[in-house]
């Protein structure tokens, strides 16, 4: 594989021995030794779920089948596992190609790359890095006639693959789901299309889009970043409650954000098409008004007890100019040691529904949650990589992020139920469970993985796959 394959390295020795002292050596020559071997749960998982054969069906490939090594399913079995893995680069693949276990996981019949075509790719069964580049890079109107690059990406497939992929999660339909909303920073580092210098961030970004419900991801949309964070909004909102009540008619749907959303045009048009909203509402002085009395109350709890206080006020309210229509906000007058520390926020739900305390502290503080799932793809699953000049090519490397999260989340959701890694983050997962040491030993019929005996999550792995065993195959 490398020029440095058998080059020993000799470290420090080892006091003690019968002779007195053990010299350690070590060299890259185990053979097929995998630092992966978590990633046949993956696998497994995906046998039940069939998330990577729906995402194969958003691709459109217009290369001739006869000079075909790597289906389109095994490109992107290949990218994803890779991502779950830790590898976000593609220049890692040039390596990787070489490993049998991540073949296996893509489905590679030949998974010691044996019987490829040309000599100089035996004993590499998988793509390297310019395949998977092109992969990327192809156009939205790549044809058949185009030269290199030919496996188009069909956009709204994928956007409605999420939402697909979040109904199948159901046995049944849910009473009332809840989708939250919000928009974060994506760093850059070049002169990427659409880019642009965002005061708030103060950074050269992309402002993508996100909409969740629960640990669900429904939307990863890529912006630039000279509009407000509520732009595009309601045309996500409207082809995400389409496709959800064609499935579920009678669910009741909320939306939920933070002051970013709170806007005219979205909640008049949560209003007119039967959705409900709670959205954090930016303080001025009319609102800080409103809770005048409720403040005073608070700082006198406060200097009593010397513990945080809240009081709450339900009222009516209607901007100067903005708002079409009176509606019900929430002010919380809360004192805490930093001193006052105000908050509003607006809904369509009336009292009845939700009094004021239980509106504010579990409903709208519940979508804190959803800041922690865009941290998961952002630290550990690489959604901020968006290095490619043109913003579609950086917007299908979101979707590849994207699509990794929502298979690892679910296997969280479903392998680990029951077990000490139920509610851990994507990195616990990957460090704990994925990267497993093993031994690959290929013959004509069989693939036998040895896993490390040593590996401290045994048990983990073992609940993970008994869980995985009990769900049907997937028909897909």
């Amino acid at each position: 594989m490398t020029d440095c394959t058998r080059e020993k390295y000799t470290f420090q020795g080892l006091s003690g021995g019968p002779r007195g002292k053990r010299e350690v050596e070590g060299r890259f020559d185990g053979g097929a030794i995998t630092s992966d071997g978590g990633a046949m749960l993956l696998r497994e998982a995906d046998k039940r779920l069939g998330i990577l054969k729906m995402f194969t069906a958003c691709f459109t490939d217009h290369r001739r089948p006869e000079w075909i090594e790597h289906e389109v399913y095994e490109l992107l079995a290949q990218r994803l596992y890779g991502l779950a893995l830790g590898y976000e680069d593609l220049n890692d693949h040039d390596t990787l190609r070489h490993d049998p276990l991540l073949a296996v996981a893509a489905e590679k019949a030949d998974p010691t790359g044996q019987n490829r075509r040309k000599a100089r790719d035996r004993g590499k069964a998988l793509a390297g890095k310019s395949t998977l580049n092109r992969l990327e890079l192809t156009p939205p109107d790549a044809t058949s006639a185009s030269r290199y690059k030919k496996i188009v990406a069909d956009t709204e497939k994928i956007d409605r693959a999420f939402v697909d992929v979040f109904l199948a999660a159901h046995a049944t339909a849910p009473k009332r789901i809840v989708l939250d909303l919000d928009a974060t920073d994506n760093p850059l580092h070049g002169q990427q299309e659409g880019r642009f210098f965002n005061g708030y961030y103060d950074c050269f970004c992309y402002l993508p889009l996100y909409i969740f419900c629960d640990d669900h991801l429904l939307c990863a949309r890529l912006r630039p970043a000279d509009q407000d964070a509520s732009a595009g909004t309601i045309p996500e909102l409207e082809r995400i409650v389409e496709q959800i009540r064609a499935a579920w008619p009678k669910v009741e749907i909320a939306v939920r954000g933070d002051s970013g959303f709170c806007r005219e045009e979205i909640m008049a048009w949560c209003e007119t098409n039967n959705v409900h909203y709670i959205f954090g509402l930016a303080r001025n002085p009319r609102l800080l008004e409103a809770i005048v009395t409720q403040m005073k109350k608070a700082m006198k709890r406060y200097a009593k007890t010397g513990q945080p206080a809240r009081v709450y006020r339900d009222f009516r309210y209607k901007t100067l100019k903005t708002w079409s229509r009176r509606r019900r906000v929430v002010g919380k007058a809360e004192y805490l040691p930093k001193g006052r520390n105000p908050r509003f926020v607006v809904t369509s739900y009336g009292k009845k529904d939700y009094d004021a305390a239980a509106l504010y502290e579990k409903e709208y503080c519940a979508r804190g949650d959803m800041e922690n799932r865009i941290k998961e793809q952002q630290l550990y699953l690489f959604a901020d990589s968006a290095s490619a000049h043109l913003l579609r090519t950086n917007q299908l490397r979101l979707y590849f992020s994207s699509m990794t999260y929502v298979l690892l989340s679910a296997f969280r959701r479903l392998a680990l139920a029951g077990t000490e890694l139920a509610k851990a983050q994507c990195e616990t997962i990957r460090v704990k469970l994925l990267k497993i040491g093993g031994l690959i030993q290929i013959t004509a019929r069989r693939v036998y993985l040895s896993f490390a005996s040593a590996c401290p999550f045994q048990s983990v792995f073992k609940a993970a796959y008994d869980n995985l065993q009990r769900l049907p195959l997937s028909s897909a």
